[in-house]
């Protein structure tokens, strides 16, 4: 189970658009928003990272900081650190981008770190470092706006999630005050079986 309120830090074998390698630890002071993407998927590139390059234009970096990690747990052989260098240069991704740690076998370190099921798998970090978010799929733009400016503006976590479960109307979604890891976008989006 992943601790919440202390995060494990990303295992990323390099970074790209990146001249130090960023970390939670030194990003504390910034909400930290992820995306874990591979780059045949078509929910990710079709959705879900023209999404984060959005928020990455929209959003100032002193108060919002916006990677990708790039985690391929399959099609191996094609999705290589040098065909990823090509992609984010054919569609001039400005965030930093991380490589997972493959394994000899099974899935990358952070995926298996993170639990996630699949890709898109989005997360979000508040000032703290805590894990506040973890979608699996991509969740609705104006959710994720909301979640992330009130993330910016809070003082108090408890208080802000209490005003974003009764503000935020979420189809099939019950909040309670002690929910701090809502899944909204619940679907994969990518159009294939995991």
């Amino acid at each position: 189970m992943i601790n919440l309120e202390a995060p494990p830090e990303f295992t990323v074998a390099g970074w790209l658009n990146a001249d130090e390698a960023p970390t939670l630890n030194g990003l504390k002071g910034k909400v930290v928003v992820v995306l874990a993407f591979q780059m045949l998927c078509p929910g990710c590139v079709s959705q879900a990272l023209p999404q984060l390059q959005r928020l990455r234009e929209r959003f100032g970096e002193e108060d919002v900081a916006v990677l990708g990690l790039h985690t391929v747990f399959e099609h191996h052989e094609v999705m290589t650190p040098k065909a990823l260098e090509a992609f984010v240069h054919e569609y001039r991704f400005s965030f930093p981008i991380g490589i997972d740690r493959p394994q000899d076998a099974g899935l990358p370190e952070t995926m298996l770190a993170y639990e996630m099921r699949g890709t898109p798998t989005l997360l979000i970090f508040d000032r703290e470092g805590r894990l506040r978010r973890h979608y699996f799929g991509r969740p609705d733009d104006l959710v994720l706006g909301a979640e992330i400016a009130a993330m910016v503006l809070e003082t108090d976590a408890r208080q802000t999630e209490r005003v974003l479960s009764r503000a935020l109307l979420m189809p099939g979604h019950r909040h309670s005050d002690d929910d701090h890891s809502h899944q909204h976008g619940d679907g994969c989006g990518c159009g294939h079986p995991h």
